[in-house]
């Protein structure tokens, strides 16, 4: 059986708090709508699963470390912050704005699955920065030890709209040193630099921070073995995202793997830029399980 309850922000923290339970896994994920449409955390019996920062989460003018964060409509960040459209210049800061923004609670549902529909809508503030009649809506979806991330793109717009979306989810880990990853790609770019290297599989936790872009990609699966605490991450995602980027910084205990459509500042080099036609919609997903080794 599951079900969804609403609760206090388990960080009491002023947010109505949805929890997403399956009972036959003891799976309880929690939602914050109001905080960007936000998975925060997500526990499996007594592992948990997701990193938070609860100093940065109690303060909401900063961007929240931790949990599953939302790109919308850029992944990454662009030069000065700056693009164009139709020969206008616009500026959206890094990842763009969805992960900044209240999101509406349209639907929810208990039985085999727990699910969570939130939905979030261009208005005056986002046309400023972003000069598109968007529409995004999202299912959060439980079920076992997996949580799924349905995800529905509409340009409500009078012209084509581009943009890229993904996620940010920031994995708990005690000893980086005993993770092994099998991730589908030979090749990463190095943010600092933008030089272009060859990928091995493996990652120097010695660095103070790694900053990777994998792609290209050869597959839709990437996993992630946690020898410490004996258990594996199973990251799925549709082809349509193009990108994974690895991220960690040292003494910190998160690492970041995370799905994105298209590279940043592809709305500025057209890089795998996803574009709708006026009234059309896109459809995807990216599901991540826990399997306990």
């Amino acid at each position: 059986m599951a079900k969804v309850s609403v609760a206090q922000s388990v960080e009491q923290q002023p947010y109505k708090t949805y929890i997403l339970e399956d009972e036959t896994t003891n799976s309880r994920v929690a939602v914050i709508p109001e905080r960007g449409g936000i998975v925060l955390t997500w526990f499996l019996g007594d592992l948990e699963v997701l990193y938070l920062d609860r100093e940065r989460f109690a303060d909401p003018a900063l961007s929240i470390r931790g949990g599953v964060p939302i790109l919308f409509p850029i992944c990454g960040n662009m030069p000065e912050d700056t693009y164009q459209v139709d020969s206008q210049t616009y500026k959206l800061g890094q990842h763009g704005f969805a992960r900044n923004l209240p999101w509406t609670v349209t639907s929810q549902e208990d039985g085999e699955t727990a699910s969570l529909t939130v939905e979030l809508s261009a208005d005056a503030s986002t046309l400023s920065s972003y000069p598109f009649e968007f529409r995004v809506r999202y299912t959060y979806v439980v079920q076992g030890n997996s949580l799924e991330i349905r995800q529905v793109y509409h340009n409500g717009s009078d012209r084509p709209m581009p943009f890229s979306f993904g996620f940010h989810p920031y994995f708990y880990v005690g000893d980086k040193s005993q993770l092994s990853f099998e991730i589908p790609a030979t090749e990463w770019q190095d943010k600092a630099s933008g030089e272009t290297r060859s990928f091995s599989g493996a990652f120097d936790f010695n660095e103070p921070e790694l900053d990777m872009a994998l792609y290209p990609l050869s597959g839709q699966v990437a996993t992630v073995t946690d020898g410490a605490r004996s258990c594996k991450l199973i990251l799925e995602y549709d082809r349509c995202f193009s990108t994974l980027v690895f991220w960690t910084l040292n003494g910190k205990d998160f690492y970041c793997l995370e799905p994105w459509s298209a590279p940043r500042n592809a709305i500025n080099t057209g890089k795998n830029l996803s574009t709708l036609a006026p009234g059309e919609s896109l459809e995807t997903s990216v599901k991540m399980t826990v399997e306990r080794i």
